[in-house]
């Protein structure tokens, strides 16, 4: 399937589970569910990092218009989008990343995907519930909310590349 045409696709995808299934879920003490972070995750190697941003912010953006919330997940996305790349080079293999390829967790292995997406979303949580508290006072708040909204939302990566990605084959 082309780049570009399955890349709009998993934006969709992404952008509305969230809006409609993932967002509306109530599960208490803060925890909110968030997959829109697994589009920035899984774009390209290769993908540049203004291009990254401007996915993020759309990404973020529309999961704003769904759930009322003006800017605060464009906000956290794009910071993600921002710190993908110095992430990646934090957990680069050895000899370096397949620029082809995309990050998924079957290709390059499951404790990368989870060390990679374990930070990715802990930086995109607190990020978020940092502005949306926005309040020194409320940091029991903010942390409680980061740290269980991020397993929540790991699993659900995890579930994720298990249930729907498979092994890319090799030509």
């Amino acid at each position: 399937m082309n780049y570009l045409i399955k890349n709009i696709l998993r934006l969709l995808i992404f952008v509305i589970a969230q809006g409609m299934i993932f967002g509306q879920l109530n599960f208490g003490f803060g925890i909110h569910p968030m997959i829109y972070p697994l589009f920035i995750l899984m774009l390209p190697f290769d993908t540049r990092p203004v291009v990254l941003m401007i996915l993020a912010f759309i990404a973020g953006i529309s999961i704003d218009f769904f759930m009322n919330t003006f800017g605060l997940h464009a906000s956290a996305a794009v910071f993600i989008a921002y710190i993908r790349p110095a992430i990646f080079r934090q957990f680069a293999p050895r000899d370096g990343y397949d620029i082809l390829k995309e990050p998924i967790a079957r290709d390059w292995g499951y404790p990368w995907f989870i060390k990679v997406s374990a930070l990715t979303i802990l930086l995109h949580h607190l990020w978020f519930f940092g502005l949306e508290y926005f309040k020194w006072s409320a940091w029991k708040e903010i942390l409680m909310s980061t740290f269980l909204s991020t397993l929540i939302s790991l699993t659900i990566f995890i579930l994720i590349q298990v249930l729907f990605f498979k092994k890319s084959q090799k030509v």
